[in-house]
């Protein structure tokens, strides 16, 4: 009885089963059967769907890595020019401005002193 669960894959070691099935089908002298989707027509016919569907999805994922990798790339030059410009307004207009602070920069006055720890009394 064929699974209904078509959300998971199978498994590459039953596809090759199953592709071995086929191919020792086409051995077999005097098959037939009133089952449509069993017919050796209709099995060479889901194969070639299964292949073309593979090539396809194999192709839409090198595309999908190439785009993700060229997002990548921007995410990181946007960065990097957005830390180039943070580090241009420090300079020209200091680092306890307010200019500094707009662009996200914590002001130099509004940082906290760092406190001396006083040592606890050796008992």
């Amino acid at each position: 009885m064929p699974s209904s669960n078509t959300n998971r894959r199978l498994s590459p070691s039953l596809l090759n089963q199953d592709t071995d099935s086929l191919n020792g089908l086409n051995t077999i002298q005097g098959y037939s059967t009133q089952r449509q989707e069993a017919t050796p027509e209709a099995l060479q016919q889901a194969y070639q769907t299964m292949l073309a569907k593979q090539q396809a999805e194999t192709e839409k994922l090198a595309l999908y890595r190439a785009a993700s990798d060229a997002a990548r790339l921007a995410e990181w030059e946007f960065h990097n020019a957005v830390l180039a410009m943070k580090e241009v307004v420090k300079g020209q207009f200091g680092a306890d401005s307010n200019e500094a602070q707009s662009v996200g920069l914590k002001k130099k006055s509004d940082r906290k002193r760092p406190t001396r720890q006083k040592l606890a009394a050796a008992s």
